[in-house]
């Protein structure tokens, strides 16, 4: 069968891979589509293997939430530089993965990689097709779902997609409400909390911060009287610094992150609180 240019442009919209690769693989597929398309998918997935000593360390941070807000996953994908990570079609293909990892319900990577998307194929058979296209090594790194069936999900992806942010928040949704889960996930993007309140950190990482905090008392020659007040100012400082409804508002150094739904829930007269977060930054 000839092969037209016709032919190879149908090919190139539908895969997306360069008019020589097209050529090749229609030339192999006998002029079928079809056949030509497996063929290109086919390529990327010898492509991994021949590439899976490359390090994938660029990429990207996307995030997808359902239509009442209830859910939402935050994934990181990779590849191996950031010419690829910055072009519209790896931006596109890992919004692709986020999509569908938010449809399949689950953050399971083994699950994910078998999910299929709306093209009826495959993350993994995609990710074969991305590689064949791209000709680098492409890695579904990790993903987090996170569901608020008495609440709604809310996330920031900053400028780059390099880094991004998610809350859960428990409480009835309102698009005020919802900003202030916008602005709390941008908090947890620019000062990257370990926890959302002091008690949800292990007893067993507050031992080992005191642990150095009264070495460092001693070493600095503070008085024995004093040395477990300076510990407990100290712990106090580390809960203010690393949990984000105590940290101190990125916008407004007056208040902070907790006091944003205090003053919600003494306005409206409903409660809020945040049940979850997390915090995606590439590698």
């Amino acid at each position: 069968m000839q092969i037209t240019l016709e032919l190879i442009k149908e090919l190139r919209e539908k895969s997306g891979a360069g008019m020589a690769d097209c050529k090749k693989a229609l030339q192999e597929s006998d002029g079928d589509i079809k056949k030509a398309i497996e063929y290109l998918r086919k390529k990327g997935a010898a492509m991994a293997t021949k590439r899976a000593d490359k390090i994938a360390k660029e990429g990207a941070i996307k995030a997808s939430v359902n239509s009442d807000n209830t859910s939402g996953v935050i994934i990181e994908v990779n590849c191996e530089t950031d010419f690829v990570a910055k072009g519209d079609d790896f931006q596109n293909f890992a919004q692709s993965v986020a999509d569908t990892s938010l449809i399949s319900g689950t953050d399971s990577l083994e699950v994910l990689l078998k999910a299929k998307g709306g093209d009826g194929l495959t993350i993994q058979e995609n990710i074969d097709g991305m590689m064949g296209k791209v000709g680098e090594k492409i890695e579904f790194k990790r993903a987090k779902l996170i569901n608020v069936p008495d609440g709604f999900v809310a996330f920031y992806i900053h400028f780059g997609s390099k880094v991004g942010g998610m809350v859960g928040i428990k409480g009835k949704f309102t698009e005020e409400l919802h900003e202030i889960g916008k602005k709390m996930s941008m908090q947890v993007v620019a000062m990257n909390p370990i926890s959302v309140k002091r008690e949800d950190i292990s007893a067993d990482v507050i031992e080992k911060e005191k642990e150095i905090y009264a070495i460092q008392c001693k070493n600095e020659g503070k008085p024995e009287k004093i040395i477990d007040k300076i510990i407990q100012n100290k712990v106090e400082k580390f809960y203010q610094e690393n949990c984000l409804l105590e940290q101190e508002y990125i916008q407004d150094s007056s208040k902070c992150v907790g006091d944003l739904l205090k003053e919600y829930t003494r306005k409206t007269g409903e409660p809020a609180e945040v049940t979850a977060m997390v915090r995606y930054q590439l590698g």
